[in-house]
């Protein structure tokens, strides 16, 4: 990560940290409360492959309070042809969105996803001057600070029945608008990789 850190801090840049995750109507189980001897039981509607695809940077600049920037994908079933997850023109809008809200240059690392390396996605990446990308080693979550996200927000939809794909593409959002407005929260996630942040 050395390499990283000294061209985010030597380009004035902002160091983002990438990853998409997707929820669909049957929600995550966890432990709850109920009343001795009757298990407690949430109906849900899980037909079909509808689902919400969420992608997300957490991003870091010393001096400033770390950033939770996202967008959202509702797949609302199958149709041929189509990309279920984001596009490479998905990305290409997040960081763009991403370089208006931070003012900056940004430096983002991410994963090896197919997307993320197709001949595509490269042109894009070369055609923003303000934009370095970096891809973390293989089967590295550990390093990405968003896999906490995923966890938290996946945490908090535990055994919530969702009547509908819309409705839940707005408990998504909420669930991270919220986290937005924590920056301890945020500083917690990046902190959990243990990677050293600050300029050399």
């Amino acid at each position: 990560m050395a390499r990283r850190e000294k061209t985010a801090a030597d380009l004035g840049a902002w160091l983002c940290f990438e990853d998409e995750a997707g929820q669909g109507l049957r929600p995550p189980t966890g432990r709850t409360w109920g009343r001795r001897g009757r298990t407690p039981v949430v109906k849900v509607t899980a037909a079909g492959t509808k689902r919400v695809s969420v992608a997300a940077l957490l991003c870091s600049k010393p001096g400033s309070r770390p950033r939770l920037i996202y967008r959202t994908r509702v797949d609302r079933g199958p149709r041929k042809g189509r990309r279920k997850g984001f596009t490479e023109h998905d990305y290409a809008r997040l960081f763009d969105a991403a370089h208006q809200q931070l003012g900056g240059p940004v430096v983002i690392v991410w994963d090896n996803l197919n997307t993320h390396v197709s001949a595509g996605m490269k042109h894009r990446i070369e055609a923003r001057d303000w934009l370095t990308v970096f891809q973390l080693p293989p089967y590295a979550p550990e390093f990405n600070p968003v896999e906490a996200v995923w966890a938290h927000m996946k945490r908090s939809l535990a055994n919530l029945a969702k009547q509908g794909i819309d409705q839940l593409a707005a408990l998504v959002k909420s669930r991270l608008k919220r986290m937005q407005h924590r920056a301890g929260l945020v500083e917690g996630y990046l902190a959990k990789t243990g990677l050293n942040l600050q300029p050399p």
